[in-house]
């Protein structure tokens, strides 16, 4: 488990490696060759997904409005061989042909394994779906969905609430294997540990998960009631790993390339997956190339690099909107956020820079700042994204009750599922 003083060990490990990128700060540039591995130490090998080979064992998660495909490729720019997952898209919204939903479907040429996340709970609109995928796009993954701790999708017995009904989460997963029959696309579950300390699942969703065929089982180490606060429980990993045989890809407080090694050591997982440790640092799948080679590095990148990565996920980012610029900047705001966390560039040029709406306005400001400065150390060693406290868990009434959905409760749910085919 990672506790408190845990979590101050690696912190303090990370800002030692960050004095050693001061002294020769890293480049943003492809990621090395492997290096050979001292006698007797373990190789970092390929995750192994059915079908799929990933060369490099790490994942970028999928997160809503974050990784389309312009973060995605500038993700695998830095990183080369992982594996780099579009956001989820619900089942319902594919079926009723919902536009926002295709174009989540697109991808660049440029990404070496195409890879999508599916939500439902209903598993014939699931079976429909991943059969929609299929015929309009090439895909090489499809993951599913129980993760989610978010209320509009937990009170719709969705997400990281599903699991706690066995049978249900058996056949949502069973159908999605079955649309992928006789297909080369690999099939993965992300469960968490449970809706909350008194209620975990993850043990038993790992082991329908890898009855009903999936390829693998993706654990985010935190109980839907603690969102994405307080430490993901490691430990939790490690269990479920030894009771399954399919490949365990551990999720949860991987900031840096140390954490990643660290995860899989101490769980003996088969690959890591990266969420918010990634957003304003794609250049976090290079730290984390290295550190499976065996080196010390932590990328602290000068403004002028970070303001050219900008440009370049900005570029790209318009593409996606279809040459809407305006459209483009408004889906950049959170990005730049997170970019520019930490570079001492004062509150006005921050403000003017996050309300920009066009290119040439936007690359103007950047052209402005200056290239040299540095981000103080918190910015680089602390966690990133939402933090808090144990949340209420919003459920559908009587969820608790038991593990299996009697036909008045399947009935009622897969009404309110009919609502997810709209963003």
């Amino acid at each position: 488990m990672i506790g408190p003083e845990k979590s101050e060990l690696r912190k303090e490990r990370n800002r030692q490696t960050l004095l050693k990128a001061r002294i020769a700060p890293a480049a943003l540039s492809a990621p090395k060759a492997p290096a050979a591995r001292p006698e007797g130490e373990a190789l970092i090998r390929p995750l192994q997904l059915g079908p799929l080979t990933v060369s490099v064992p790490m994942l970028l998660s999928p997160m809503a409005g974050v990784t389309n495909w312009p973060f995605r490729v500038l993700c695998q720019r830095f990183g080369g061989g992982g594996m780099y997952v579009a956001e989820m898209i619900t089942s319902r919204a594919l079926i009723a042909g919902n536009e926002k939903a295709f174009q989540l479907l697109s991808f660049s040429p440029e990404e070496k394994i195409r890879s999508l996340q599916l939500y439902g709970v209903n598993p014939k609109a699931v079976y429909l779906a991943a059969k929609i995928v299929l015929d309009k796009v090439q895909v090489d993954h499809i993951g599913l969905n129980f993760g989610c701790p978010v209320p509009k999708i937990t009170r719709r017995g969705g997400g990281s609430a599903l699991p706690w009904k066995y049978d249900l989460f058996a056949k949502v997963v069973g159908a999605a294997k079955k649309a992928l029959e006789g297909s080369p696309v690999a099939l993965t579950a992300k469960i968490r540990t449970g809706i909350d300390e008194d209620h975990k699942t993850y043990i038993e969703a790992g082991k329908i998960a890898q009855e009903e065929g999936a390829d693998g089982v993706i654990l985010h180490a935190r109980t839907c009631a603690q969102y994405y606060g307080g430490h993901s429980r490691w430990a939790a990993i490690g269990e479920l790993k030894r009771e399954l045989s399919i490949p365990v890809i551990g999720n949860g407080d991987v900031f840096s390339g140390t954490d990643a090694v660290d995860m899989m050591r101490e769980t003996g997982c088969d690959a890591v997956a990266v969420g918010r440790g990634s957003q304003g640092r794609p250049w976090l799948f290079s730290d984390i190339a290295a550190a499976f080679s065996g080196e010390d590095q932590v990328t602290v990148p000068p403004l002028g690099k970070v303001a050219s990565c900008i440009k370049e996920h900005f570029s790209m980012m318009v593409d996606f909107m279809e040459g809407d610029e305006e459209r483009g900047a408004r889906a950049m705001r959170s990005h730049l956020g997170w970019y520019l966390r930490g570079y001492p560039i004062g509150g006005e040029a921050r403000s003017a820079i996050m309300q920009s709406g066009s290119r040439e306005g936007l690359f103007s400001l950047l052209d402005g700042l200056d290239p040299a400065l540095e981000p103080d150390e918190d910015a680089v060693t602390s966690t990133r994204g939402r933090n808090g406290f144990q949340k209420k868990v919003h459920l559908p009434y009587g969820w608790l009750d038991s593990h299996s959905l009697t036909e008045r409760e399947e009935e009622a749910l897969f009404g309110l599922d009919v609502l997810d085919a709209s963003y």
